[in-house]
């Protein structure tokens, strides 16, 4: 079911709790979000759409695929940047890495390790911050 995107800084500000096999639909949630917004979006965590768990969906080119309890094991290559967010207004700095290492759950709740790079890797941070209550 497509969600309301939220703006709530306040909201937004607080760590996402982690997430078990009972947030399935939430994953099922954010990915119809995500798909509804792919003209203005490339990446959401769950707590845009209104709930503090640690889950995010990532667009890569046609691709939409999510992450449930991402963890960042490896970083390399930062950089500054400037990001924009649909859950604000404006671009704000920060600093990114051009590679990472995740390990998380897939969408069906098996252990997953991907390695990233470029644009991909760049979104993966930005929704991990979320989870963690970082704003840009």
């Amino acid at each position: 079911m497509v969600k309301e995107i939220m703006k709530d800084p306040l909201f937004l500000a607080l760590k996402s709790e982690p997430a078990t096999e009972a947030d399935k639909q939430i994953v099922k949630d954010l990915l119809d979000t995500l798909r509804a917004n792919l003209d203005r979006c490339v990446g959401m965590a769950a707590n845009m759409i209104g709930v503090r768990k640690c889950i995010i969906v990532v667009a890569s080119g046609p691709f939409q695929f999510a992450m449930v309890n991402p963890v960042i094991t490896r970083k390399v290559k930062p950089f500054k940047t400037e990001e924009g967010c649909l859950s604000l207004t404006g671009k704000r700095p920060c600093t990114r890495y051009e590679e990472i290492e995740v390990d998380y759950l897939d969408a069906d709740f098996q252990p997953k390790h991907g390695k990233y790079t470029g644009w991909t890797a760049q979104i993966i941070q930005h929704e991990i911050d979320h989870c963690n209550g970082i704003l840009i």
